[in-house]
């Protein structure tokens, strides 16, 4: 029988962030908080928690983690992780023997204060869009210098100029066109309330029931719809076929089965709603570019060993 171990990630507490690690202390901050740390330091571990951060790599190469998404990051590099992301990064090169003093400058924040503002404040719905893009990690091209002196703005500014820096910040980076999600699937915004509505729940029960066996002809019974307004419809607003979304749900719960147990690789295959371990292996190279044997071996390094 495969074995069960665990390998989930750390949850951080606000209890734990020291400002010897390289956080502002408390009550030098609002709802903005900046963190700065090098390499190797205890905050470079596989962790998640429950704000935003906005993390720009100054220093090294190595291998980044977030969600079930592997890459390579190198300074310049810049990711905004949303609440209860799993994310790590390992630097592999460019570290002497005496360590990097500043590797990682982050901006640390919450979601209830902005969605709150928003609601009151019109012009910080446009933010929003951004928020619900994190929380599949978003990485940014072409915004390396602005960043750096964003933060350096951030961190030397107190009260409302803090937040008003902060602001502008996020309105740039949620108008930004060069960016690319990292972990799962993303879908698309809707003006019509009903119709997001109408949408999550979708989403909703193919999230629940994925591993599960059903038919596209099921799930349109489910919302009333014909097979070929449902399938429009379901393109627009995810960017994908039924067929595509689904195989995508399947192989990023096989992703973290991969990452989190050591249950047998065909066992996988079976337990997230394929029945033919061929057809896994070829959909699972189509998603994530590797195969799922060196998915879970190159996701060891999350842990900070060698893959």
């Amino acid at each position: 029988m495969a074995s069960q171990r665990v390998r989930g990630p750390e949850l951080e507490h606000d209890a734990g962030r020291n400002p010897s690690l390289g956080y502002e202390p408390p009550g030098s901050y609002g709802c903005v908080r900046c963190l700065e740390h090098g390499y190797p330091n205890p905050l470079v571990r596989w962790h998640y928690h429950e704000e935003y951060e906005l993390h720009l790599i100054v220093a090294s190469r190595g291998k980044v983690f977030v969600g079930d998404y592997i890459g390579q990051f190198e300074p310049g590099h810049l990711v905004l992780t949303g609440p209860r992301l799993p994310h790590n990064w390992i630097s592999t090169d460019g570290v002497p023997d005496a360590g990097v003093p500043l590797r990682d400058v982050v901006l640390q924040f919450a979601d209830a204060p902005l969605r709150g503002s928003a609601a009151l404040i019109s012009e910080l719905a446009e933010v929003l869009p951004l928020l619900e893009r994190a929380r599949h990690g978003i990485e940014f091209f072409g915004l390396s210098e602005q960043a750096c002196e964003r933060h350096q703005r951030i961190k030397q500014s107190h009260g409302p100029q803090r937040l008003a820096q902060f602001v502008a910040w996020l309105g740039e980076l949620a108008a930004w066109p060069d960016y690319r999600l990292l972990s799962t699937v993303q879908l698309q915004s809707f003006d019509d309330d009903a119709a997001l509505a109408r949408l999550s729940g979708i989403i909703d029960y193919l999230t629940e029931h994925c591993s599960s066996q059903f038919s596209m002809a099921e799930v349109c019974a489910r919302v009333g719809m014909t097979e070929s307004s449902f399938s429009r419809y379901f393109r627009r607003a995810t960017g994908n076929t039924f067929t595509d979304f689904v195989n995508r749900l399947r192989i990023n719960k096989a992703c973290q089965l991969l990452m989190e147990t050591d249950r047998y690789i065909t066992n996988v295959c079976y337990d997230v709603g394929f029945n033919n371990v061929a057809n896994f292996n070829r959909r699972f190279l189509q998603v994530k570019g590797m195969t799922p044997k060196e998915f879970r071996r190159q996701t060891e390094a999350r842990f900070g060993r060698a893959a």
